[in-house]
């Protein structure tokens, strides 16, 4: 049976030959690194610069560059916090019905923006319904996929109901 000892001493002289081993291996890449440096005239600060450069960055933009930070556009008035309005809104402004009322001064000409809606934008949640099945009396709200009843007809007016 083997003692700890002499187990000790074997593992000791396996990494003996495991470091001449790395060694002679990373002798032999650095051999091979230097006449490749040679043979195309790389010096190492061309590698260092190369190596610095990150790719998609623009030509002239510094390797530090960050983007820029967004102007606040909403304060607390209590404590002095500001908001971007980007990102989860903080605890003084989320349930906030009407937020015009902590918009910063310089941010009030860019509020307008939110107050027209765009084309295409409608409300969420349920809608009215337009479309009624005289068979069934089922009814579609014009919006999403249309029902069986629906999608074969050519002429959706007779199904749209009187009030809509």
């Amino acid at each position: 049976m083997a003692t700890l000892d002499s187990i000790q001493a074997k593992i000791a002289k396996l990494q003996a030959q495991a470091e001449a081993v790395a060694s002679s291996k990373s002798t032999a890449a650095l051999e091979k690194i230097r006449d490749l440096m040679h043979k195309y005239s790389v010096s190492v600060a061309d590698i260092e610069a190369f190596v610095g450069k990150r790719r998609g960055r623009k030509p002239g933009q510094a390797a530090t560059a960050k983007p820029a930070a967004s102007a606040a556009k909403y304060l607390d008035p209590k404590t002095g916090a500001t908001w971007t309005g980007h990102g989860r809104a903080p605890a003084w402004i989320a349930n906030a019905k009407d937020r015009n009322k902590f918009l910063v001064a310089g941010a009030a000409a860019t509020s307008g923006r939110a107050a027209k809606p765009k084309a295409g934008n409608y409300p969420r949640g349920p809608q009215p319904a337009l479309y009624q099945d005289p068979k069934s009396g089922a009814t579609w709200s014009g919006r999403g996929r249309a029902p069986a009843w629906m999608a074969s007809a050519k002429d959706r007016s007779r199904f749209l109901i009187a009030k809509a």
